[in-house]
């Protein structure tokens, strides 16, 4: 079962609010995908939510683009930042990349995010398969939040 990130929204706002954050925090992330032999591949990323959905734009032709081709599985991460802080916590995302190619749908994205080459780049939008948060709980407590399709989120902590 997979999730859109507007029904992601709609179930967990307050998570989805936090995961927001944390990818508007920096501009680079990381896209983890599958290779032809199975082998993971790690590429960064620029992200977006729009609309109601998670959107991942990449270059014509590039390896990661045509691993989620050939395999949708992927796995996103936010960029930590400097330091050791990581403010807000670590977020992880995972799911399934579609590959879009109406033109009208192409066309509200470009206008909206306007791409290097609005006439040339892949856009996948993505269905959440799980969300998860790794973050310091009240200064002694390291907590994991986790989400999946169809239930609610569950929090475990570690002292």
């Amino acid at each position: 079962m997979s999730y859109t990130w507007e029904a992601f929204t709609t179930a967990e706002p307050e998570l989805a609010e936090t995961v927001e954050r944390r990818f508007a925090a920096f501009t680079h992330h990381v896209l983890a995908t599958l290779r032809k032999d199975g082998s993971p591949r790690t590429a960064g990323i620029e992200v977006r939510f729009l609309n109601g959905e998670l959107w991942l734009g990449m270059m014509p032709g590039s390896l990661k683009a045509l691993d989620l081709r050939r395999d949708p599985r992927f796995a996103l991460q936010a960029n930590p930042g400097p330091g050791t802080e990581m403010a807000g916590g670590d977020v992880r995302i995972a799911g399934r990349a579609v590959e879009v190619r109406d033109r009208e749908t192409v066309a509200r994205y470009t206008e909206e995010v306007q791409p290097p080459d609005p006439d040339s780049f892949h856009l996948f939008r993505t269905e959440l398969t799980e969300v998860v948060r790794t973050y310091i709980e009240d200064g002694k407590y390291l907590a994991v939040q986790w989400w999946k399709p169809g239930g609610p989120v569950r929090v475990s902590r570690r002292s």
